[in-house]
């Protein structure tokens, strides 16, 4: 039984109606009404009407979510039903698109004889009109029957099965992508497990004034971070021998954060117009998250946005490195600075390899609340692996590393005596240790606290937002759900 979060959502629904059937349209849109309880409904399919039967139940036989979509696949046989082929064709087509509702949890077949006598005498008009018999209605798929098309103790179950109450869900039938989300198939975009899907701009789990502060919010934090990192930056510019080893990585750290801070705030600046693609009425299509590296503003904010929020971290562990140098085996500033080449290479070299991988995944998502581009924003496998894997190694290889120097320090400063003036300058490089890694830490772990967070409720939310939009999109709705509490937060700001 899933669990589903009692908010107030606010959505977008376009009815969309398929413009390019003619005359001959297979759907009464007026007549067609919503199949998100999966109740009898009537048909609306035109190639149906005029059958022993007039209400029918979706998802039908070939998982077509409602009558719009049975419609559109029955499309490429029109010519044969028209042209009366043979007289199982309608039938055995109407069985499969629009099949009898019965009582729910029984489900009437067509014989395998109607199927056979339909394909036999229609084979060559479908030869003439390009036209191949779709797999999924083999005639072996069928019970070895040899009987019409409803039979008798079919038409007896339910009368008028639109008079009955409502049935509830029996069944689940997973995420449909509505029309509105669907994307082309070559650009590889998924949302919810589902290909060729991308999830609607604006942010699905946030209403609109929470949205309009939370990206204000964003924006003040990244000025705020920008202004701070950039004075520490070129504080360190005026005079470059002030930060040494093991002193000197602090520096580059606040240069990458430099960066995160501006893009953060070039996200602010830009809204959605690079996380988001935009809508096309025309077509359907709402607004919706961009995905991929299709689009190169999005991609360019993805690499800047990753390469330095994992090399601000990577550069933390390489000064909490140094500190223990300093402090465990009594190295000097110069024989650590021996090994700066290689603390270079792992912090800019690591997070170039994991951008690439991810370039290469094609696992770029837009970020429609910073207005940035990243990764794991829907993806939470994507997020668990490439974020918070990376983030919480970095956390227990510097925390390893901070406290076995700091406890190095202090038996220095309890067994070893020292003069006055030796004293000091211990405990205030204890201090400023002390003080960094606190400054530090206690956001890192926030962060990482919040994507935990995220791991475990996200599938909560997801069936929330279907549960709240499944009729305004006219898909499935969640299978035995209960409402619960879990409210989501955001973790993507620096």
């Amino acid at each position: 039984m899933g669990c589903v979060v009692d908010l107030p959502w606010r959505g977008m629904w376009i009815l969309s109606v398929v413009s390019l059937l003619s005359g001959s349209m297979a759907i009464h849109m007026d007549s067609v009404g919503s199949h998100s309880l999966f109740t009898c409904e009537s048909i609306g399919l035109r190639m149906c009407q005029d059958l022993p039967y007039n209400n029918t139940f979706m998802p039908n036989l070939l998982n077509h979510y409602d009558q719009q979509t049975a419609a559109l696949a029955m499309e490429p046989f029109h010519p044969m039903v028209n042209l009366q082929c043979s007289p199982d064709l309608r039938p055995f087509l109407c069985a499969l698109y629009a099949p009898v509702c019965m009582e729910y949890g029984r489900v009437s077949l067509p014989c395998r004889s109607l199927c056979h006598h339909a394909k036999r005498d229609c084979q060559k008009l479908m030869d003439m009109f390009g036209v191949t018999w779709p797999e999924e209605m083999e005639c072996t798929r069928f019970p070895d029957c040899d009987e019409s098309y409803p039979r008798a103790e079919d038409l007896l179950v339910i009368d008028d099965p639109t008079d009955q109450s409502p049935m509830s869900v029996q069944r689940d039938y997973g995420f449909w992508c509505p029309r509105e989300l669907k994307m082309e198939p070559d650009l590889g975009y998924t949302f919810l497990g589902v290909r060729d899907c991308s999830p609607p701009c604006p942010n699905m789990y946030f209403r609109r004034e929470e949205l309009t502060f939370a990206r204000y919010f964003i924006g003040v934090v990244s000025i705020v971070c920008l202004s701070a990192t950039l004075f520490t930056f070129l504080t360190f510019l005026i005079d470059v021998t002030r930060f040494r080893y093991p002193e000197r990585p602090i520096i580059f750290y606040a240069v990458c954060y430099m960066m995160v801070s501006l893009v953060f705030f070039l996200g602010f600046l830009l809204e959605d117009r690079v996380a988001c693609n935009s809508a096309n009425p025309g077509q359907y299509k709402t607004s919706t998250v961009t995905q991929g590296s299709h689009n190169k503003a999005c991609t360019l904010l993805f690499m800047v946005l990753y390469f330095f929020t994992m090399a601000g971290s990577v550069w933390w562990v390489i000064l909490t490195i140094t500190w223990f140098l300093a402090a465990v085996p009594k190295w000097g500033s110069e024989a650590i600075e021996k090994k700066a080449l290689l603390f270079h290479a792992s912090a800019w070299g690591i997070p170039g390899m994991l951008t690439i991988a991810l370039l290469a995944l094609n696992k770029i998502e837009g970020d429609n609340i910073s207005g940035v581009c990243f990764v794991g924003v829907y993806d939470v496998q994507t997020l668990r692996w490439f974020v918070l894997a990376p983030l919480c190694l970095d956390v227990l290889v510097g925390v390893s590393l901070l406290l076995a120097g700091i406890v190095a320090l202090n038996r220095v400063r309890m067994e070893i005596p020292l003069e006055k003036e030796n004293q000091e300058k211990l405990v205030k490089f204890m201090i400023r240790i002390g003080v960094f890694s606190v400054l530090y830490l206690v956001p890192l772990l926030t962060v990482v606290g919040c994507y935990l967070y995220e791991q475990t409720y996200r599938s909560v939310w997801e069936t929330t937002w279907v549960q709240e939009r499944c009729r305004e999109y006219h898909i499935p709705c969640p299978f035995k759900v209960k409402i619960c509490l879990k409210i989501p937060i955001y973790t993507r700001a620096a």
